[in-house]
Parts: structure tokens; sequence; C-alpha cells
């Protein structure tokens, strides 16, 4: 199958939409709820007791940057399973510090930490701001609200090469503790830093300076995504890793939105990959077992019966790859180059890295032949350390067989990540063929 350029543009520009509006994982949950209610899935909270009818949609979200979504099948539970989707909705960067706001010879900086392990440097000279969640004490009650500073606030200032000679030869590389402190403001006289941020916050929210009590703060380049190249046959945008995979299995599952599948198709999207999954609404925690469980308990599948489902069941973690950079060949593995613009990547890994297996390869292959979508294998080199995903945590603590894929894309980690447009309809197309078959 042939896939349209105009109709894979069409998917792109949805997904650069989709994370213009989710410069944060809180955001990348409020964006895909919108789109959820507007299709007609239903909310269910796990405070209350679950009453879930077959062929019907519905989604939970746990701590605002975790969600679930399924529609329950029509065919016995034990008997289809579980077909899953998982992925992830933080991204590497920086992280505002609670204490954050400091003088530094009449400026006003914000502390970081870095959040995972991003490409510190593609943060300088970037159009930098806030996004994320703050908690206020309302009359009394506490409540989350969501922030987005959508203009440029915050500024990592590169040193000039006069001070920096060997910049070119040697990397740019900045001090984490003294030099990553972004630029926020002159100092005022009339408020101290953490003051002068505390009231930015407050204006921002409505709300006085007193009613702000804590902050989830994720520091994004403001810069919108755009396609480019001749023939604009690339994207680039921030979070490519990893909210295009999220976008996928959302866009996918919503295919199936008016019919009643056989067996419960599931989407699962996580917080905290990127520091290692572990916390209650990572993909190391409870959350997808609890809703999974919850789901055949409400539906009457006793506990073996339960079992039965899992081992009927299959997961595709969705996650991005490693496309191969003309720029550093030596960096790849030599027979496995993966490209742009030529199918979903399979990702192997004999120290179950990822969780493909060979059978669960051979699986996902045979998809990508029915919904007339190319794919591609990538193996990382031997002498660099590889990366891992939510494949093999998900897979082991649930049972479930798995295979870990995902799109090619260039300059993973950095605040502007590029892949290819093509790539994206290919996966949502085998995507929307895995929860129908």
């Amino acid at each position: 199958m042939t896939i349209d350029h105009k109709v894979a543009q069409k998917s792109v520009k949805a997904l650069i939409d989709f994370i213009d509006t989710s410069p944060s994982p809180w955001h990348a949950v409020a964006s895909i709820e919108t789109m959820l209610t507007s299709n007609g899935f239903a909310r269910l909270h796990e405070t209350d007791k679950w009453s879930l009818e077959a062929g019907s949609r519905y989604y939970v979200v746990r701590d605002d940057s975790s969600v679930i979504i399924f529609i329950t099948g029509s065919d016995p539970l034990s008997e289809t399973g579980f077909r899953i989707v998982g992925a992830h909705t933080d991204s590497p960067g920086l992280r505002i510090k609670p204490q954050c706001a400091h003088a530094a010879d009449g400026y006003v900086r914000l502390g970081v930490e870095i959040y995972g392990g991003p490409i510190l440097a593609t943060f300088s000279d970037r159009d930098l701001s806030l996004a994320g969640r703050v908690t206020v004490n309302e009359g009394g009650e506490l409540s989350t609200r969501l922030v987005h500073f959508e203009s440029p606030l915050l500024r990592l200032p590169n040193l000039a090469i006069h001070m920096n000679r060997k910049v070119n030869e040697e990397g740019l590389k900045f001090n984490k503790q003294t030099e990553l402190p972004l630029v926020l403001a002159a100092i005022s006289e009339q408020l101290s830093p953490q003051e002068t941020f505390i009231a930015l916050l407050a204006e921002k929210l409505d709300v006085s300076a007193e009613e702000i009590l804590s902050w989830e703060l994720n520091v994004y380049d403001s810069q919108k995504g755009t396609l480019f190249g001749l023939d604009e046959l690339f994207y680039a945008d921030s979070q490519l890793d990893n909210l295009a995979s999220c976008h996928a299995a959302v866009t996918a599952l919503l295919e199936n939105n008016h019919s009643a599948p056989s067996s419960t198709l599931v989407c699962a999207l996580f917080d905290h990959e990127e520091v290692g999954s572990e916390s209650n609404k990572g993909a190391d925690g409870s959350f997808l077992p609890d809703v999974l469980e919850r789901i055949a308990l409400s539906m009457k599948i006793d506990s073996e019966g339960y079992k039965q489902a899992l081992a009927n069941s299959f997961m595709i973690s969705s996650d991005m790859a490693h496309a191969w950079n003309p720029n550093f060949p030596t960096a790849y593995e030599p027979e496995h180059h993966v490209m742009l613009n030529r199918g979903p990547v399979i990702k192997l890994n004999a120290n179950q890295r990822y969780s493909s297996e060979a059978i669960s390869e051979a699986m996902f292959m045979r998809w990508c032949e029915e919904a007339g979508v190319p794919w591609q294998k990538y193996s990382h080199r031997t002498d660099i350390p590889c990366g891992s995903t939510i494949g093999p945590m998900t897979s082991a603590r649930l049972g479930i067989r798995t295979v870990d894929v995902g799109n090619p894309m260039w300059a993973m980690h950095s605040i502007r990540e590029s892949a290819g447009v093509l790539d994206h309809e290919m996966m949502i197309r085998v995507l929307q063929h895995f929860f129908k078959s």
C-alpha cells in the first residue's frame, strides 16, 4: 500500500497540534481527554465502583498525567483477552525546583532539576517557557490547576565563543548546578526573587500569591512544530519521544470508536518512563494491572478467567526509535540502519532492554504486511549501552507477550527532535489493524 503524502501530512499536522497544546505530561493527558470526551468515552474514577458494558468506551486518569483508555469487547474476555498499546506521556528535560528563584547580579534566575536524560546543550539560546500543574488552596480546599505560559519566558544564554574558544572542538557543556539556572527577569526592588516567581504564577492563575502551595513545572520550547525539507517529507517538534506514539495509539483506537470489537482494546499511556517508571502512575507500578483486573471483575470474570485473559493478550510497546543519521555513521550497528519514511521499527535486544522476541516480532511483521505497511528492524551498536522502554517491565509484571516498536527519529532527547512524515501515518495504520485483528 502506498501512503498518500497529503494524507500523511494531515496526520502529522494533527500530531503537531497535539504536541503544541501538550507542553507537559499533565497537558498531554488533558489534550487526550478532550479527544476522548468528544468521541463518547466516559471517565471512570478509581474510587468508584465500576459497572461496565460490552462494546462501551471508558478511560481512567491517575494523578493527572497517566491515562488508560479502553473499549470493552463483545466476546468473552477469558477467550479473547486484551489488545494493548502502551506508550509514555513524559519527555526528558528540565523541571523547576521548589525554592527556585534567586538573585544573580541584577537578574532573577530559576533553578532547575534535570528530568531524565535530555541533551542539555539543545536547551541553550531557545525561546523557553513554563507549563505544568500548580496546587492551590482555594477557601481551605486543595485544587490542582494547569498552567501554560505560551510566550517565551525563560532563557539559557550561551557563552560567547570568545570566552569558550574550544567549544567547537570539545562540545558545549553546562555545569548542572551552576550553569543551568534560567534567566527570568531583572531584579525587582519591591519583591524578592521567589516572590517575583510566585506572583507570576498567581497572576496567570488569577489567585493570590498566598494561595499558591506547590508546583510541578516543565521547561519547554515555545517554538511550534513544523514540516521541513524538500516536499516537506520531515517534521520537527519537541517531545516526539514519546507524544508521537501516544497520538498514534489514541488515533488508532478512535478508529474503532463506532464498532464493538471482539477483544477488549486498551491504550495505556504512562508518566515517568524517562526516570524509570517506578511510581504509582508509572508503567512499573500498579496502574495497568489494577485497571485490567477491574475490567475483568466488572465483566464477571473470576481469577482463573482473568489469568486466561492475560494469556490470550498481546501488547505493543510503542516508543520512538533511532533513525540512521548520515552525519554520524559510526554510531550505528552497520547492518541495522533504519531510515525515516520507511515504516515502523521493531526494536530488538538480546539482553531484554526491549521486550521483542522471535514470536512477537513475527506477529508484528505480519500485522504490518496485512496493513500494507513496511517494517524495519533495529539493533543497537554492541559497544554502546542500549536504552529501554516500558515493554520489558509491563510484560514481566503481567505475563503478556509483547513487542517493542517505534517510529524512527533523529536527535532523540533533544529539545527539538525530527522524524519522517510518512512514518506517523504508517504507525497509525498498523495499530488500527492490530486493534481490529
